[in-house]
């Protein structure tokens, strides 16, 4: 039986199935809605661009080797992702039982609260191991919102997708992630440029965070005014149970995890960590990354509506093989051609991001694709998420361990590989783009 307190939370203005909007709406509305309300990815990869600071003050010095406060910086980080599966089951059961704008209204407030405690968090100077503890509440409580928000965005986007528009409504998913991660790595790279070292370390870092929390408090106050386009059974007796997706869809959740395994170590890659792989492996200096990472990323963002678009005409799978056939090859051959200066690590990412485009642009509607309305978000939080721990989180983690241990050129084969893997999946799959969405 459900507690009093999680009937509480559930009833709360916004949560009641009964209290939510009619379900027609404008469709582009809708995804204005969702994109003012995604400052939870600003929040998510302002870790990843601070992580060299974060690890000086918040994990204690090495005397032996200076990466080893980094990696755990990026172990924290990867613990984050591990909470996702966990917030893409219980906020993806809370978008099928309660609706799509029930979920995305918890997980802006659990990304506010969580960013506000990164932002707060002390020193190892000033309390020791307290402070990793914090920083490692912080980034499980980052986690649980991130994995839920996947899981109702992904099905509120595509449900709000008119005939023959999936693909391109589905490629909004990325352009607002990218907003965030653009206006985190923009950030950044503005207070890298004003403030000095000893500001940046001091204080400078915590910055984007606590505004960050403030920002969830808008994006709140806007999502109340999002449509619902799932209507809740009325009767809990008709509600999906937490794990209805995996016990009656087991196939299509290992689909899941075949096409998202390559596409997330890649977008993480290309997307959040390449700027600090270049600082390990050459000597670009942290101001020149940040910028290159910042520039890059508006670059993606512009060209994800294109991606959906043209999977729109010519369909899902070939956008899909493009990608992974295309990071297969070139992921070596790219990393490798990294130099010290500003172009190259501009010129590598920009490559990077028309690869990912095939995969970025449409994953949205590829995973609704597979899953019918009534567990859509839960059958597509759990699994997806799961890989994204598994594969997309670790992969800072990874590259920096391979630079430790002296094999840096493991890494971009371990991208290759893992690509390859999903290009056998894509190969397999049915085209679904000209089909109706599973009722």
């Amino acid at each position: 039986m459900r507690s009093r307190r999680v009937r509480r939370i559930l009833d709360l203005p916004g949560f009641s199935p009964g209290a939510a909007p009619p379900l027609q709406a404008s469709p582009f509305r809708q995804v204005s809605d969702l994109r003012a309300g995604r400052v939870n990815q600003y929040d998510w990869y302002a870790y990843t661009f601070l992580a060299t600071y974060i690890a000086d003050q918040v994990f204690p010095k090495s005397s032996g080797n200076s990466l080893v406060p980094l990696l755990s910086t990026f172990a924290v980080f990867a613990v984050g992702f591990f909470m996702r599966p966990v917030g893409g089951l219980l906020m993806g059961a809370v978008a099928d039982r309660r609706g799509r704008r029930a979920a995305l209204t918890v997980t802006i407030l659990l990304m506010g609260g969580s960013s506000l405690l990164v932002g707060l968090t002390p020193t190892y100077a000033s309390v020791g191991v307290l402070a990793p503890v914090v920083l490692v509440l912080a980034r499980l409580l980052q986690g649980l919102s991130v994995g839920g928000e996947f899981a109702a965005s992904t099905t509120f986007l595509v449900e709000s997708a008119g005939p023959g528009r999936r693909g391109l409504f589905s490629s909004f998913q990325y352009v607002s992630t990218s907003a965030g991660q653009l206006a985190a790595s923009g950030v950044a790279a503005l207070l890298v440029a004003l403030l000095s070292d000893g500001q940046m370390d001091g204080w400078g870092w915590r910055l984007p965070f606590l505004v960050g929390a403030s920002l969830s408090l808008v994006g709140f106050w806007i999502r109340q005014g999002a449509h619902e386009t799932h209507r809740a059974p009325a009767d809990d007796g008709d509600r999906p149970g937490l794990f209805d997706a995996l016990r009656h869809h087991p196939r299509q959740s290992l689909l899941i995890c075949g096409i998202t395994a390559g596409g997330t170590l890649a977008y993480y890659t290309w997307t959040s960590y390449l700027p600090t792989y270049a600082e390990l492996n050459t000597d670009i200096s942290k101001s020149q990354a940040l910028l290159a990472g910042t520039v890059a990323l508006a670059f993606f963002a512009v060209l994800q509506p294109v991606g959906g678009l043209l999977s729109d005409r010519i369909g899902r799978r070939p956008l899909l093989l493009f990608f992974g056939i295309g990071f297969a090859v070139l992921s070596v051959p790219l990393l490798k051609s990294l130099t010290g200066s500003f172009t190259s690590l501009l010129l590598v990412q920009c490559a990077g991001m028309v690869l990912l485009t095939g995969f970025t642009s449409i994953s949205a509607a590829v995973n609704a694709e597979v899953f019918p309305a009534r567990v859509r978000a839960a059958g597509i939080g759990f699994p997806y998420s799961l890989t994204v721990a598994l594969f997309g989180g670790t992969a800072p983690y990874m590259g920096t361990m391979f630079k430790e241990i002296g094999s840096p050129g493991l890494f971009p084969v371990y991208v290759a590989v893992l690509c390859v893997v999903s290009s056998v999946v894509y190969l397999r799959l049915p085209e679904t783009a000209r089909q109706p969405l599973p009722r």
